[in-house]
């Protein structure tokens, strides 16, 4: 999960980890979509001096009030933006992670996400397809209902078309990306926007 939950600013779990991984310069990645993160910039710091971290800064939506109901107690896109910036200024090696990329509710996003994250600093980019495993999947169906009524079937019409037929799948090499005639735009509107002139590497 994020390892900058909202309690990490009291428990400073993620910073002794890191103070650890710094101490023996064991490489890490970093997934989060707060921007907490730019307080351990001192121990970023240091395992960016051994080539030993990277972090991917992640952005669903640049809708400040989408992101307000899917993703509350998050970080607002205007401040992961900044914190790309600030990671990227301090020499830390800064990506952009597009996730998850909501089928028929996000993914129109995907092209302005990857500009803005590239202006800020990112050099690298990465995307995930929604997932919805066990219990999740009703509660996704919830959200929907009470939020975008009139686009609830559209979008999980679109996840069943990126999931064979079904709202999850765990198969292993498509369960991030999915499959699919939708899965596959999403993928080449990807590929496009990365190699856009000061684009973004990518897998």
């Amino acid at each position: 999960t994020d390892p900058y939950q909202p309690v990490e600013r009291r428990l400073k779990l993620t910073r002794g980890c890191l103070a650890v991984l710094a101490e023996f310069r064991n490489p890490v990645t970093i997934v989060t979509k707060n921007n907490l993160v730019t307080r351990d910039l001192d121990l970023l710091t240091e395992l960016a001096a051994f080539q030993a971290v990277a972090v991917f800064i992640s952005i669903t939506t640049l809708d400040a009030e989408l992101r307000k109901i899917m993703e509350s107690r998050t970080s607002p896109p205007a401040a992961r933006l900044a914190t790309i910036s600030a990671l990227a200024k301090a020499g830390i090696p800064t990506g952009v992670l597009v996730a998850p990329v909501i089928p028929g509710l996000t993914d129109h996003e995907m092209p302005a996400i990857l500009e803005a994250a590239a202006a800020a600093g990112a050099t690298f980019a990465g995307h995930t397809m929604l997932r919805l495993p066990h219990a999740v999947a009703p509660l996704f169906e919830e959200w929907l209902t009470r939020h975008f009524p009139e686009k609830k079937e559209k979008v999980l019409n679109r996840i069943r078309a990126v999931r064979g037929g079904k709202l999850n799948n765990s198969e292993f090499g498509s369960r991030m990306r999915g499959e699919g005639i939708f899965a596959e735009q999403i993928s080449r509107m990807f590929h496009v926007a990365c190699r856009r002139p000061g684009g973004l590497d990518h897998e």
